[in-house]
């Protein structure tokens, strides 16, 4: 089941788990996402730097990688106020050129605020089997119905 914001918060349920489609990373995603960040370290973007390296090749900004991710849900605008933050990240292995990565997570909180509620969910960005970003979001998503408020 892909992770969804396309309902209302009191549709959402504690312990809630998802895996998403699978987005391959390319050279292009890399080559782009230096140009607009202005992050140029040549570890992301220097063959031959990369290969002097821990890594041997180049890697994926860890950001780009959390970007990538977001893509991977499904937002309403319906229903998602807005992008609320980011806790506990952590990159725990490199993504190169030509990996696929997914998402898996689990819903793990729901805070009422009063005409909205607030969900948290653990996400996991995979590598095949692998774990490369765990990391929990928070989204402000609306309560009622969409037929509610027009």
């Amino acid at each position: 089941m892909t992770m969804r914001f396309d309902r209302p918060f009191e549709q959402y349920v504690q312990g809630e788990t998802f895996k998403t489609r699978g987005r391959t990373v390319t050279e292009a995603d890399i080559v782009h996402f230096a140009g607009v960040s202005g992050d140029f370290f040549p570890l992301h973007v220097d063959e031959r730097y990369a290969q002097t390296t821990r890594f041997g090749e180049r890697i994926a900004h860890g950001m780009l990688t959390l970007s990538l991710a977001t893509g991977l849900y499904v937002l309403s605008p319906d229903y998602v106020i807005a992008f609320y933050g980011l806790d506990r990240v952590r990159f725990l292995k490199p993504v190169l050129i030509g990996d696929t990565l997914h998402l898996e997570g689990e819903v793990i909180d729901l805070k009422d605020r009063g005409e909205a509620g607030l969900v948290s969910v653990r996400q996991q960005i995979m590598c095949g089997e692998e774990v490369v970003v765990t990391a929990v979001i928070h989204m402000l998503v609306k309560k009622g119905h969409a037929s509610d408020r027009l």
